[in-house]
């Protein structure tokens, strides 16, 4: 009998109850309809290898059909968070605007034509191996909320929603495991911690068969049909994040399946 994909091999029944939930969101909250939406999608390279057009942006637009949407994609494999804030400091003042934000920010504008006129804006972000593989978990979260901070000033609006993938579980057994749960946690609490905030996991997306028909456990990148999953929770996150602001408050952040617990440096 053939291998099946841990995910893939989940019930079909699954998928389809993933859609109803974004259409209960889109005929509740959401029902008043005709507005603009922003979806802007940055990191490294789980999220470069994700195609959002294909897995992504179908889901917003089966939920929310009604609506303009605006899907911007920007991502580099193999880049620290430093290349989109740079500098030491615990404010965006103290720190500069990187290369690969000034390029994200340059695709927003030219896409948009320098209006931000939507009626929401959420920004979703895959990134922080290299951050963890290098060290430098410690230093991550005032990154994060520097680099959220440049976005509410770059776009003059401060309810902007974030959607965080953390990081999977690649790293949490291996040399770096310390710094690499402080990035998990910092990422957890910067997305706890916002009123529009949610992150989504990614422990069971990079387990299976990977892209070149071979089984990975716990690999670095996500497997074709993690890839699916991914941008399904991406696309969730994000409706149930546009239901919140419509009716004006939070509801609290979903149980998450496999979490691993803090593991030090071996």
């Amino acid at each position: 009998m053939d291998e099946v994909d841990p995910v893939d091999g989940k019930d079909a029944m699954r998928q389809f109850a993933i859609i109803v939930v974004l259409l209960l969101f889109a005929a509740s909250a959401l029902a008043e309809g005709n507005k603009r939406h922003l979806f802007i999608l940055a990191g490294q390279s789980n999220m470069e290898r994700l195609d959002a057009a294909r897995l992504f942006t179908p889901l917003l637009e089966a939920a929310l059909p009604a609506d303009q949407l605006l899907v911007i994609k920007d991502a580099r494999g193999g880049q620290p968070i430093r290349r989109w804030v740079s500098g030491p400091g615990r404010s965006l003042s103290a720190m500069g605007r990187g290369p690969l934000y000034r390029q994200l920010l340059g695709r927003i504008e030219a896409e948009t034509g320098g209006l931000y006129d939507f009626d929401s804006v959420t920004f979703i972000w895959m990134q922080g191996e290299r951050d963890a593989r290098e060290g430098l978990g410690a230093y991550y979260e005032e990154k994060l909320r520097a680099l959220l901070a440049a976005l509410q000033q770059d776009l003059a609006r401060h309810d902007i929603g974030l959607v965080i993938g953390r990081i999977s579980d690649h790293g949490l057994d291996g040399p770096r495991s310390l710094d690499w749960q402080r990035v998990r946690e910092a990422q957890m609490r910067v997305a706890d911690g916002l009123p529009l905030g949610s992150w989504v996991n990614t422990d069971d997306l990079n387990d299976g068969l990977g892209a070149d028909g071979e089984r990975q456990v716990n690999a670095l990148h996500l497997t074709p049909s993690g890839y699916r999953e991914l941008g399904r929770r991406f696309a969730v996150a994000a409706i149930r994040l546009l239901g919140q602001k419509a009716a004006g408050h939070k509801e609290p952040q979903p149980s998450q399946e496999n979490d691993r617990t803090l593991v030090q440096n071996k």
